[in-house]
């Protein structure tokens, strides 16, 4: 099977059994996403899920957490992996954009790379999930699906490599969708530790490509 008959074939299913994804975390606003995705890193969108009402409630605007203190955000945070950080990085990513950018949230990888904790992967997720940007953000789960898939070189040993390559193969028109569609498949059939190949719908064309899929 050649990569592109394996592109083909993975995405003609997905576009066939899941024509509409999005994200699991919850939110209201382009502000709230991006909190919810911030926290998420190292963490389970479920876990996410759980603390950001509470967490919301508080602090639903920029303005808002922008007035807050590090230590008040904290308290709000600390079940997550690395609250400390998270906290502090939450505080002084609303006091930017409110300083910087007017309360508004920018909507380019320049722009949101700018924001204290945000970085490559996040900047996607804000550009596909809120502006419909075809952008791919690649996380551990697509990182290690589309290694262990063969939809990627071996020399693609990093995220932004991953990234370009999957940008090269899928078609523009899916690439928001592709993003959840692999990251999906990793969180609950592909995984880290027990791949459940017996249950994986692409079982018969997988390669396998077990090494150097995990993103150290």
């Amino acid at each position: 099977m050649t990569r592109k008959e394996r592109y083909d074939y993975i995405l003609n299913y997905f576009r066939a059994q899941a024509p509409v994804v999005t994200t699991e975390l919850e939110f209201g606003s382009a502000f709230q996403l991006l909190v919810a995705t911030l926290l998420s890193a190292q963490c389970t969108d479920k876990r996410i899920n759980q603390i950001t009402p509470e967490l919301f409630k508080h602090y639903p605007t920029p303005q808002a957490m922008a007035k807050a203190e590090v230590e008040e955000v904290f308290e709000y945070i600390k079940t997550v992996s690395y609250p400390n950080a998270k906290a502090k990085h939450l505080v002084q990513m609303a006091r930017m954009l409110v300083e910087v950018f007017g309360g508004e949230m920018p909507s380019t990888t320049e722009e949101l790379t700018r924001l204290p904790g945000v970085g490559r992967k996040t900047a996607n997720v804000l550009q596909a999930v809120w502006f419909n940007k075809p952008t791919m953000a690649v996380d551990t789960h697509v990182y290690r699906v589309s290694h262990r898939l063969g939809l990627v070189s071996k020399t693609a040993n990093t995220p932004y490599k991953v990234e370009q390559e999957l940008l090269r193969h899928i078609p523009e028109e899916d690439v928001n969708k592709a993003h959840h569609w692999l990251l999906l498949h990793g969180r609950y059939v592909c995984q880290s530790r027990t791949p459940k190949c017996n249950e994986c719908v692409f079982d018969k064309i997988c390669p396998k490509l077990f090494d150097g899929s995990k993103l150290e």
